[in-house]
């Protein structure tokens, strides 16, 4: 997950520098899917999460050539920045079957 500040003035540029990013990002071997999702509360206030298929894969990647260069476009429209990292330990899905 990462935790993100973007100001008003900055989003619509933040949200083109996601997309062009999320383009490269379908093709890394691992990668399920990201998120973009924006406070409720404080429309400044952002969480991209990303899903993979493994910590290796995430982790080989992030530290990969052209990561962060990658990403410069889009931390350039942040005023603050945190990430912070999980595994999924359960997870609920909806009940199938006929009754």
């Amino acid at each position: 997950m990462f935790f993100l500040t973007v100001r008003e003035e900055a989003q619509g540029r933040f949200l083109a520098a996601y997309d062009r990013i999320c383009a490269d990002v379908a093709d890394v071997p691992g990668h399920l899917v990201d998120q973009v999702c924006q406070s409720l509360t404080d429309p400044e206030e952002w969480v991209i999460t990303s899903e993979w298929r493994s910590a290796e894969d995430f982790l080989a990647w992030e530290a990969g050539e052209g990561h962060r260069e990658l990403a410069m476009p889009l931390v350039a429209e942040t005023t603050s920045r945190r990430s912070l990292r999980f595994t999924v330990r359960r997870e609920t899905h909806p009940k199938t079957g006929a009754r």
